[in-house]
């Protein structure tokens, strides 16, 4: 055999070799003249083989004849003659192996890794399950050694490993592989833990009672094919009579050549019911199939994330359906507060040790942040792994790190396929239900016919008997005239005209029933087999009353053996866990410095104070930087960052490390891709990118223009440009705004102009914008701010104003701050609505070397009397922060110089402002930085 395969070579595979010894022995590579080969054996004549292409091929006449030149090798002796005449196949390489390697892999796929869509095993479970059944280990037998059924099984129908057979013997026995296991084990079978089952010598198994129901019930009854097995010495069946698609009640994997299988595990009842609305309505959608049987039911339980992969797998046979383990929160000590995680539940096939483990090493490596211990207390009674947690920490972000971290949360891939036909194919739920009834539709077509044919020959025996009976005086002295068996035979057949089985089993009959009432006996029998050949005649004329036969055997075996449903369906979309889900969505402050320093704070870190004190250091700055923004956000919003450039980035706020009051921060460098010498002016957190929402950019040389907030939802890593800017000017001031929203801006000298944004066209990033406000000389925009649609009031414009207003000092208020320190707020209605490019109103009476530092709309937030709500937190150039109330800044005139807000002796004068909401504790003290 090895000489024919090395034999099976082309000329064009030989071509590539050169001879390494001459024909006198000498070799060129080396240069040793003459080889000498020892041998214990008598010397003998060896041919010399030659080997030629065999492009022609010679007849017997010697001639040559021209085959097309197949390229294969024809071997001769050194006389001419072949050698080997007629044992050597002339084949090319590329044909032999492509047909032996077909035909291996189909042994795989039929023969091992592929189960039968019809009874949903594959050769070695149906193999097990009918060496127990003949060896009669049923449910209320005994049980049997594990090491008979796998010798029975190898000595009779599996010509493979003992290992394999105990394996997939193991595996049916097991409550945590199998929705229903199909052997009932004694002994260690293993665990969740993937510790191993003991010997086949030391553990025992017989038949559950479900097997035999469901898949051993008409074995003997004709209902399957019988083949020969491996050496022709027994039968076994090529299938078992299955009464429900086990396929699907059980599922199934398997790796073979060039494909795979996973088929998961479903609920009996759901099944059932399933299978019963394709019976009464073959057209159904896979909608409707799936009001009975909504998806996958694992025996680890767990949830279900989600109906989008069960759809897909269900309608093309491939999906994935993304399981999370069942999880409660426990109160461990209400005095000291101690709460802990729960596992209750895992994902199918998840290894509970490993699960453990790998909790343990991420909380090790300070991955995992929250978990001070984790115990695993799983015993007879269930699975508990308690997680315990540090006292402050959310269970639901910790529960979220282990979905997104751990196995706790899982992923099932779906590739439903089966051998149908003896092909293997990949079918959906409906494929697979309809192939399963049309085999069950054939098995009981075959027990029928083969019970009437029983019961018509049986009927034909006892006919005769009772003939018999009616004649028994002359029976019996027909039987006491003949001289042998065979004589009284014939002569019974001829005087009554019997059959040959009707004569014969009135010959074996006893003298016992012989009585008046064995014969009544046998004419009741007569009239039930009537009874019964009628009543199988009648299943066998119409399809209807067979399908009708299916759903009560199936119905029967749920109302058994239907267990409820141990894996939960929730609802959401079942997507993997991104950073964003196991981050809280908490208020948190941004800071960012001139020199593009940026930090991420607690909002509390900040405690409340009086007017007029000092104020609380915000941290360390570095040489020559001051602050430059300081804004309120959420740690789910997006992040654009404006620069002066008038370019735009992006970057969740997550992102930016959170930190102390005293460190330094994150250069924004590391976040963004910023150019050398750009700066970030103005950062606006967004929630959501809705389609009525703009952001309105303003310049430091006045121009402003507005742009739909859409536009900025997907931007690059290395940025987009915002807004055309000219040689000079720089973007400073970006705000979030609606359509029907009001804008004020506020110039250095403390002119205000309100103006409705309605009046701006959207433009698009490339563009300038307009003018907003005719500044005079040497005068600078200071600050923009949205007036909200619901806050605005009805300003009447300057032409109608025959006089001044009475004052009215109600909310909202325009809150203006100095660089020196000093505020006030001023009511709304003392300005008046105008256009843009126009001077625009005295907002704030400044000194001669005092110049406006910011400018807010507030009275947002109002308490019960009616005043703000709201709190300023004053930043100066050194880096100082101040925080205190709105309602502690006096309600003054235009004119007025306004009060002491931050005394700025030794910090410089105010850089920046931001407007938060009163969400810290009041703290009424005085708090100085050293």
């Amino acid at each position: 055999m090895a000489l024919s395969s090395m034999l099976r070579l082309t000329s064009s595979s030989l071509a590539r070799f050169r001879p390494i010894f001459s024909a006198s022995g000498h070799c060129p590579c080396c240069g040793f003249s003459e080889l000498r080969f020892l041998s214990t054996g008598l010397p003998r004549r060896i041919p010399v083989l030659k080997a030629r292409r065999r492009d022609k091929e010679e007849t017997k006449e010697g001639k040559v004849e021209d085959e097309g030149g197949n390229g294969t090798l024809l071997v001769k002796d050194s006389s001419g003659r072949g050698v080997w005449d007629g044992k050597i196949v002339a084949t090319e390489l590329h044909k032999e192996a492509k047909e032996a390697y077909m035909a291996y892999a189909m042994s795989v796929l039929l023969g091992r890794a592929l189960p039968d869509v019809r009874d949903g095993l594959k050769p070695v479970h149906r193999r097990i399950l009918y060496a127990m059944h003949e060896l009669g280990l049923s449910s209320r037998k005994p049980f049997r050694k594990c090491a008979r059924v796998v010798g029975e099984v190898l000595g009779k129908f599996h010509p493979h490993g003992d290992t394999a057979v105990y394996e997939s013997l193991v595996r049916m026995a097991q409550d945590f592989s199998m929705r229903c296991p199909l052997i009932q084990g004694h002994g260690n079978f293993g665990s969740i833990d993937a510790d191993p089952p003991a010997a086949m010598r030391y553990t025992e198994c017989r038949l559950e009672a479900l097997t035999e129901a469901m898949l051993l019930m008409d074995l003997e009854q004709n209902t399957v094919d019988f083949v020969p097995n491996f050496d022709n010495s027994q039968k076994e069946p090529s299938l078992l009579p299955a009464r429900v698609p086990t396929l699907l009640l059980n599922g199934s994997s398997g790796i073979a050549v060039g494909m795979a299988t996973n088929i998961p595990p479903h609920n009996l009842c759901e099944l059932v019911d399933a299978l019963t609305m394709l019976i009464h309505n073959p057209d159904a959608s896979l909608q409707e199939l799936l009001e009975y049987m909504p998806g996958p039911d694992f025996p680890t339980g767990g949830l279900i994330m989600g109906n989008i992969g069960i759809l897909e797998a269900y309608r093309s046979g491939r999906g994935r359906i993304i399981i999370r383990g069942k999880t409660e929160v426990e109160s461990l000590d209400e005095k000291t507060k101690r709460i802990a995680i729960i596992i209750k539940e895992i994902p199918y096939q998840t290894n509970k040790a490993a699960l453990v483990e790998k909790i343990a090493e991420l909380v090790e490596d300070k991955i995992l942040d929250g978990i001070s211990d984790i115990r695993d207390e799983s015993d007879r009674t269930g699975m508990r792994v308690v997680i315990e947690l540090k006292r402050g920490s959310d269970p639901a972000i910790v529960l979220n790190n282990l979905y997104r971290l751990t196995a706790l949360q899982s992923s099932f891939s779906c590739n439903m396929v089966g051998i149908l036909d003896g092909q293997p194919k990949l079918m959906g739920l409906k494929e697979l239900l309809q192939a399963f009834l049309d085999f069950r539709c054939s098995v009981i077509e075959r027990r029928a016919g083969f019970q009437l044919s029983q019961a018509k020959e049986r009927k034909h025996v006892v006919e005769g008997i009772i003939i018999g009976l009616d004649n028994l005086d002359g029976v019996i002295r027909t039987i006491r005239e003949t001289s042998n068996n065979a004589m009284a035979l014939t002569t019974l057949m001829k005087k009554y005209s019997l059959s040959q089985k009707q004569a014969e089993a009135l010959l074996d009959i006893t003298l016992r029933k012989l009585t008046l009432l064995e014969r009544k006996k046998f004419v009741d029998e007569s009239e039930s087999l009537s009874e019964q050949i009628s009543k199988l005649n009648e299943l066998l004329s119409n399809k209807k009353n067979i399908l009708k036969l299916i759903v009560q055997e199936a119905h029967e075996l749920k109302s058994r053996f239907g267990t409820p449903r141990s894996s939960l369906l929730e609802d959401g979309d079942g997507s993997q866990l991104e950073e964003i889900d196991v981050i809280p969505n908490e208020e948190m402050l941004l800071t960012l410095s001139e020199k593009g320093y940026v930090k991420r704070m607690k909002p509390n870190t900040f405690n409340l104070q009086r007017r007029g004190t000092i104020g609380k250091s915000v941290g360390k700055m570095r040489v020559n930087d001051s602050m430059s923004d300081f804004i309120v956000c959420h740690t789910h919003d997006r992040i654009l960052y404006f620069s002066d450039h008038g370019i735009v980035y992006s970057a969740p706020a997550y992102r930016i490390p959170e930190c102390s009051r005293t460190a330094a921060g994150t250069p924004l460098v590391q976040l963004l891709s910023l150019t050398e010498g750009e700066r970030i002016t103005s950062i606006i957190p967004v929630s959501e990118f809705a389609e009525d929402q703009y952001l309105i950019m303003l310049t430091v040389k006045g121009y402003i223009k507005k742009v739909s907030l859409n536009v900025f939802s997907t931007i690059r890593a290395t940025g987009i440009i915002a807004i055309q800017l000219t040689p000079g000017d720089e973007l400073k001031w970006v705000r979030h705004c609606a359509h029907d929203d009001l804008v004020a801006i506020a110039s250095q000298s403390g002119m205000v102009t309100i103006c409705s944004c309605n009046l701006l066209r959207v433009l698009g990033r490339k563009t300038r914008g307009v003018n907003s406000m005719r500044l005079k000389e040497r005068d600078k925009v200071a600050s923009m701010d949205i007036i909200p649609s619901g806050m605005r009031k009805d300003f009447p414009r300057a032409s109608d104003i025959p006089g001044s207003r009475g004052r009215d000092i109600s909310p909202p208020w325009l809150l203006f701050l100095s660089e020196s320190g000093h505020g006030k707020r001023v009511p709304l209605s003392e300005f008046r609505l105008s256009r843009f490019r126009s001077v625009g109103l005295i907002g704030y009476k400044l000194q001669t070397d005092d110049r406006l530092a910011a400018m807010f709309v507030v009275g947002y937030s109002l308490e019960e009397d009616g005043e703000s709500d709201e709190q300023i937190v004053l930043v100066s150039q050194s880096g100082t922060v101040n925080r205190i109330k709105v309602r502690d800044i006096s309600i003054q005139s235009r004119y007025a110089r306004g009060v002491i807000l931050m005394r700025l002796e030794h910090s410089g004068k105010i850089k920046s402002a931001s407007l938060i909401s009163a969400s810290a504790p009041e703290e009424a003290e005085l708090e100085i930085e050293v």
